[in-house]
């Protein structure tokens, strides 16, 4: 296998490309976007799993030159009483801080590092439909071009074209909340450098950041019904506002003031999930990201999730000694602990305890999982 397809140049599809790049695959990335990536507002955080990948893609500096980091955990009650402060994630490594960025930036920082590399992304190529031959696979775009490789990777997020190739069955479904996200200048300093708040509030549940330069970055999650399509299109920002502000205020925390004094820059969302037991892959097609193993944010992991699921394939790919194999290997080991993610994600943002969760892989396994000089294929057969 030599050539590799690649649909989705977001977070996952981006680094997929550069592992693959770093195995010594070639491959283009195919984005229907007909510019990078845009930042539409919302932000993300990076956990110590998502950033020891990009540090087994040397990919570290690309991410750590945007953003702010996070190394402490404030829990409050919706009184505003400290019920915890504590170390977050691998703080003993500077490389493995958790990370606050803007989704947008994110992307951003992933292609330009792709293009440093002499990595393809074509803008503007929308997926219409994918055609699985026995030798080739070959992807129809809506411009009337095509494209024929080894192997195609959807990457293509929640919407996916490319799963609709693989199980068109499978459909998002609403995981019990819906999502604010916003930007509020001039906020205080925390208690503690680097540092997240989470406030257990009676009506939302409350996140926020506050970057260097005093910008707080927030997150409200509220469980109910989803909002109607045409609010989540067309609700202005102050409408989104007044939505959330009631909910907020019941309580006596920092959220609602923060919220009060924020900008324009505002979004909502519906948070949603993908079965699981979903299909990932058919022939030469292959799901990765949140096309295939999408959850509710209520975890914060779904960019981290999508950086492994880069380094784990390629090694893969490098490793075993067929496509096929290497496919089945991979899909052996990441299933597990996506859909742990997508169950107890769930859980979370519908406020149920699951009746049962796929086993978490240990820390110490992943760790081993990612490190990029380890023969995956060869430590995984049974002895």
């Amino acid at each position: 296998m030599t050539r590799v397809l690649v649909i989705g140049g977001g977070i996952a599809g981006t680094a997929t490309a550069l592992a693959l790049h770093k195995a010594g695959f070639e491959s283009v990335v195919h984005e229907a976007h007909p510019h990078a990536a845009e930042d539409i507002g919302a932000f993300l955080t990076l956990a110590s799993n998502g950033m020891r990948a990009l540090a087994q893609l040397d990919a570290s500096a690309a991410v750590t030159s945007i953003g702010f980091p996070l190394t402490s955990l404030r829990v409050l009650d919706d009184r505003g009483t400290e019920l915890a402060h504590t170390p977050m994630g691998e703080t003993s490594d500077p490389l493995l801080h958790y990370r606050c960025l803007r989704r947008g930036e994110l992307g951003t920082a992933l292609q330009r590092e792709a293009a440093r590399r002499g990595v393809t992304v074509r803008h503007g190529a929308r997926l219409v439909s994918v055609e699985d031959g026995p030798d080739e696979v070959t992807a129809h775009f809506a411009d009337g071009s095509t494209a024929t490789g080894d192997l195609l990777i959807g990457a293509d997020g929640l919407n996916s074209a490319v799963r609709r190739s693989v199980s068109p069955q499978a459909q998002p479904r609403y995981a019990g909340q819906y999502v604010f996200y916003g930007y509020t200048p001039g906020a205080p300093p925390q208690a503690g450098d680097a540092c997240i708040t989470m406030v257990r509030g009676s009506g939302a549940a409350f996140g926020y950041a506050v970057s260097p330069e005093g910008e707080a970055y927030w997150f409200a999650r509220v469980t109910g019904e989803p909002l109607p399509a045409r609010e989540l299109a067309e609700g202005t920002p102050a409408g989104l506002r007044e939505l959330l502000l009631p909910l907020l205020r019941k309580d006596t925390t920092p959220a609602a003031d923060l919220v009060a004094a924020g900008g324009d820059d505002l979004m909502v969302t519906n948070a949603t999930e993908i079965p699981t037991g979903t299909p990932w892959r058919r022939g030469r097609t292959l799901l990765v990201g949140d096309a295939a193993h999408a959850a509710s944010p209520a975890t914060g992991q779904g960019a981290s999730m999508a950086l492994e699921d880069a380094v784990v394939l390629a090694k893969a790919l490098r490793d075993a000694p067929d496509t096929d194999a290497a496919l089945a290997l991979y899909e052996r080991l990441r299933r597990p602990r996506v859909e742990h993610n997508i169950t107890v994600s769930g859980g979370i943002s519908r406020g149920t305890r699951p009746s049962s969760a796929t086993p978490r892989p240990s820390e110490e396994d992943l760790a081993r999982l990612l490190e990029w000089d380890a023969d995956l294929w060869s430590e995984r057969q049974p002895h």
